[in-house]
């Protein structure tokens, strides 16, 4: 299984981003996939995460801000990020949950700035 991230970057307070997760050895059938996020000297917590009926969950500072879907064509995952914050800053990983294990991606960096 293997998760690559992509789409990271340094982003103005109120802008935009869009995060895309690309998988392969994993299908989403059956397994929830979702973005984590961690901040420096903070513990990573879960972003949102989305099942393959397509049911989400947001954490609550990112509700009407945030969007999360998969492409199950391209086995993509993609977190669209909306009037972004100074408090979104951190790495952003992929994350799919499959009956055996946990699967994480490298990470990618999004800063934004005041």
């Amino acid at each position: 299984v293997r998760l690559v991230e992509s789409g990271g970057g340094l982003v103005r307070s109120g802008g935009s981003l869009r995060l895309s997760c690309a998988a392969s050895g994993i299908m989403f059938r059956g397994n929830i996939m979702g973005w984590y996020r961690q901040a420096p000297g903070k513990q990573r917590e879960l972003v949102a995460n989305i099942d393959n009926f397509g049911r989400t969950n947001y954490h609550d500072s990112v509700k009407g801000r945030f969007t999360i879907s998969t492409d199950n064509r391209k086995n993509t995952v993609t977190l669209q990020m909306n009037r972004l914050e100074v408090e979104d800053t951190g790495a952003y990983y992929c994350h799919g949950r499959t009956p055996d294990r946990d699967y994480w991606g490298q990470g990618t960096q999004v800063t934004v700035s005041s």
